[in-house]
């Protein structure tokens, strides 16, 4: 399942450069497909099915905490052995999202489809 952060959080910005797919986001910031990834032209959203250029600005998930965003979460699946934003939040607000289960040969497909080689 995705990691998703709290109304707990400090907006101390620990988590944001620790996620290796770029899915973390400042309240209020619009988010990117292609931030951080290899993706390019049409994306469907993984989760959220949405589909849009890669390059679109898509609307802040959250306006007041940092975000992570469903579609772009791997759980840091064949990253680390562990989600880095949990590991470094000071407030422990960046917990799983019961919303979205996935698999662990599901995270590991999506990461492998957002860091294509060209």
């Amino acid at each position: 399942m995705a990691i998703r952060i709290t109304d707990d959080c400090i907006n101390c910005g620990a988590c944001e450069p620790e996620c290796p797919n770029n899915a973390i986001y400042e309240g209020g910031a619009q988010w990117k497909f292609t931030d951080g990834t290899s993706l390019k032209d049409m994306v469907t959203g993984f989760n959220s099915g949405i589909q849009v250029q890669a390059d679109h600005a898509n609307e802040p998930v959250d306006m007041d905490v940092y975000y992570i965003v469903t579609d772009k979460c791997t759980e840091c699946k064949g990253f680390h052995d562990e989600p880095q934003c949990a590991a470094v939040c000071p407030v422990d607000c960046c917990i799983p999202n019961d919303e979205w289960e996935e698999t662990e040969a599901e995270l590991l497909k999506k990461k492998d489809l957002l860091h294509i080689l060209a």
